[in-house]
């Protein structure tokens, strides 16, 4: 197996592997996930001991599933060498403050992800979305009382528009509030729109990016057939996020990627990946393998080096736009 890598996160010193386990899997909420507590410890375990340091999970996966499923999978290895990313934002109960980013939702929430996990601290805290309804400085004030109470380490942010996230890191800096020192954007060959968004922002700002999706829901595996209807045992086959990936730019794309693969005596997946970690700017996308067959296939692309020529070849099908739908976020 390829030895792991590893990277600074952003302009900190923490160390993490170049792969980062995604945990969103290992839950029973839909249908594409694991839903299989025995075989989700083990495949942790695999990463683990294949070098991942790096798992990220959230609240809402699962309803808190996940995270208890991640705190029972390291509970036996050395915590000075893992670093354990959970996110806050999502509704965890009904009624008021079950969701957002208010300073009762994020410390309540905070201590409620701890216990799941079985830790007394999380490496890196995220804030899942953009909370529209809650004042930025509210935000940033608890989770800096989370950092001087030791239960965060880090706080990192995901998916919202640069101008937002360009106003926390502003707000951060004018009042002394820690900053953000990560961001975790939707991005991979077919779903580029983050170049003309926050990644411009994170490489001036010294920001670390963990792309979610880097397989943009399976479709870069080369498991859809654009002559089929998707079937069988697909991941969001059916769902609109999915589907609008079908278009000719993308399967142009795909051709190049399976193109290049054959070349170069690889898989889809592994091009992919190396596409994304041949970014300066990315320090670890977030994989989200389902069984060990995936997670190996997963690893492989830390063994695959391209050219500029190649890179190229990739991105020459399609070009990054940041649409004024996605700015809401």
């Amino acid at each position: 197996m390829t030895d792991m890598e590893y990277t600074k996160l952003g302009g900190t010193g923490l160390e993490v592997s170049r792969l980062c386990l995604g945990c969103m899997n290992f839950g029973s909420d839909a249908e594409w996930m694991m839903d299989d507590e025995e075989a989700s410890v083990d495949l942790i375990r695999e990463a683990i001991d294949a070098g991942v340091n790096f798992l990220d999970t959230a609240d809402v996966y699962s309803h808190g599933e996940s995270e208890e499923i991640v705190g029972r999978a390291i509970e036996d290895y050395d915590r000075s060498e893992l670093v354990v990313a959970t996110k806050v934002f999502g509704r965890m109960h009904e009624g008021p403050n079950g969701q957002g980013l208010s300073r009762k939702r994020i410390v309540e929430g905070c201590r409620e992800s701890l216990d799941r996990l079985g830790l007394d601290y999380v490496d890196l805290y995220q804030i899942h979305r953009f909370d529209h309804e809650t004042p930025i400085e509210e935000t940033l004030d608890a989770l800096d009382t989370l950092v001087d109470e030791g239960l965060v380490r880090y706080i990192g942010a995901s998916t919202m528009a640069a101008w937002r996230f360009g106003k926390m890191l502003s707000e951060a800096d004018l009042n002394g509030y820690r900053r953000f020192v990560s961001m975790q954007p939707e991005y991979n060959l077919v779903d580029r729109h983050e170049e003309e968004n926050v990644l411009p922002l994170c490489r001036e700002e010294g920001i670390g990016v963990i792309p979610w999706s880097p397989l943009a829901g399976g479709f870069l595996t080369g498991k859809y057939d654009r002559e089929e209807e998707p079937k069988g045992d697909v991941r969001a086959a059916g769902d609109e996020h999915t589907r609008a990936r079908f278009t000719d730019e993308n399967w142009a794309v795909l051709e190049e990627v399976e193109r290049l693969a054959e070349e170069k005596g690889t898989t889809p997946v592994a091009i992919s990946l190396a596409w994304l970690l041949s970014k300066e700017v990315v320090d670890a996308p977030i994989i989200g393998p389902r069984n060990e067959e995936q997670l190996a296939g997963n690893l492989g692309a830390l063994s695959v080096l391209l050219t500029e020529e190649e890179i190229e070849r990739l991105e020459a099908p399609k070009e990054p736009v940041w649409s004024r739908a996605i700015g809401d976020l």
